[in-house]
């Protein structure tokens, strides 16, 4: 059989290394350094073989090699913390990897617990080779990624990223998924559904309950500052947080997001709420029928899309003069007619937002603002947690639903 692709084995890495929280370079390393043993699909192994209960059979494939060896260094981190190793003697914080200390015991081999029945028999290698192996995938993994020499202070940017966490959670599926997956990398979790028992979260049918799980996972990462020590599983955790939070491609990414971006000025990414803000316009011609206060939320709105300086400048930028309001002011039919012009005008301005909307601050903010006054709310803060309400309900929606 023929062997996989470079990309196809880089594939694996990555999703036992994100399952396992471990650093995935280390598994590429395995599978440069050991040419054993030979599989039933055609490549080679990652030096992993039988250990107390598991079989040869359950490890004869790639997949299975990498799977295992991403548990069997996790099992072997865990060992040696229980040995009193420190985060520092795991992981060098200045350059963002494995410390060369870990990697020699790597090298060594390692035999789990007899109750371990998820870690296998990983054969000993050369300290030299897996040490520049492993160099080389982070290299390769870096590659168009510019980051600073340093890497002292991401541990200090991933704790300020957390505490900015609860107050800026919206309940939104992706923030969730976000903070499931660090509880679940935290405290070394195979699944979504370990994390919700960790958490005393009630299930029903596979399903959380979703205000008891927001409050657990809430709970959870205020206290991440607290509990930190360093060790690559919680480092791993608060990557993971950063990128699924900020929807970032890679943990290569999320690393290069937070070393040159403010973490204490981490307000959730507002884009977030752009299908609202769309999806309410699009309803304006529908909902609008000339009332006062809706007129002046449109108004608004367009005032400052447009960036003019007055309600004025926008009636007239509109095609009214806003003169020809003060002189027929009593000439009732007149004023019909101005408040006709301007009516057209601003339903053309909400009618064409949805296509000419480029997700620009100012731009956003016109419609947040046009929201808030069209709402009746106090304020920008409760209209962003609205428009957050309404981004959880189209989420949810039926794609044939009224909502979607």
């Amino acid at each position: 059989m023929s062997t996989l692709a470079p990309d196809q084995r880089n594939y694996y890495y990555l999703l036992e290394g994100g399952r396992a929280g471990v650093h995935k370079p280390i598994l590429a390393a395995l599978y440069a350094v050991h040419s054993e043993p030979q599989l039933t699909d055609g490549e080679t192994g990652l030096g992993i073989d039988p250990a107390n209960q598991l079989a040869m059979a359950e490890i004869d494939t790639f997949a299975a090699q990498v799977q295992y060896a991403a548990n069997t260094v996790r099992s072997l981190t865990n060992e040696l913390i229980e040995q009193g190793w420190a985060g520092a003697d795991i992981w060098d914080a200045s350059v963002g990897r494995y410390s060369d200390r870990f990697l020699q015991a790597v090298a060594k081999g390692f035999t789990p617990a007899a109750g371990d029945r998820d870690a296998a028999q990983l054969e000993p290698s050369d300290p030299a080779a897996l040490l520049q192996a492993y160099l080389d995938d982070i290299s390769a993994d870096y590659s168009g990624v510019e980051l600073p020499q340093s890497l002292a202070q991401l541990d200090p940017a991933l704790l300020a990223f957390a505490e900015r966490v609860p107050p800026n959670y919206g309940r939104l599926d992706f923030q969730r998924q976000a903070l499931v997956e660090t509880v679940r990398l935290w405290r070394q979790l195979n699944t979504a559904a370990a994390a919700y028992e960790v958490l005393g979260v009630p299930v029903v049918d596979q399903v959380p309950d979703e205000a008891a799980l927001d409050n657990a996972l809430v709970a959870f990462v205020q206290s991440a500052g607290r509990y930190y020590a360093g060790y690559p599983n919680q480092r791993e955790a608060l990557i993971r947080l950063v990128q699924i939070w900020r929807e970032l491609d890679s943990r290569e990414e999320a690393i290069a997001w937070l070393l040159t971006n403010d973490p204490f000025a981490t307000e959730t990414n507002l884009d977030i709420v752009d299908p609202a803000l769309i999806a309410f316009v699009q309803k304006i011609p529908d909902a609008y029928s000339g009332q006062g206060d809706l007129r002046f939320a449109l108004t608004e709105g367009y005032r400052r899309w447009f960036g003019l300086d007055s309600r004025t400048a926008a009636i007239q930028q509109l095609g009214v003069n806003p003169d020809d309001l003060v002189q027929n002011a009593d000439d009732q039919a007149a004023l019909v007619a101005s408040a006709r012009t301007l009516d057209r005008a601003l339903l053309d301005f909400a009618a064409s937002i949805p296509t000419s909307y480029t997700p620009t601050e100012p731009q956003r903010e016109a419609l947040i603002r046009l929201v808030q006054i069209w709402r009746r709310l106090e304020g920008r803060i409760p209209t962003i947690q609205a428009l957050f309400e309404d981004v959880r309900r189209l989420e949810r929606a039926a794609p044939s639903s009224p909502e979607a």
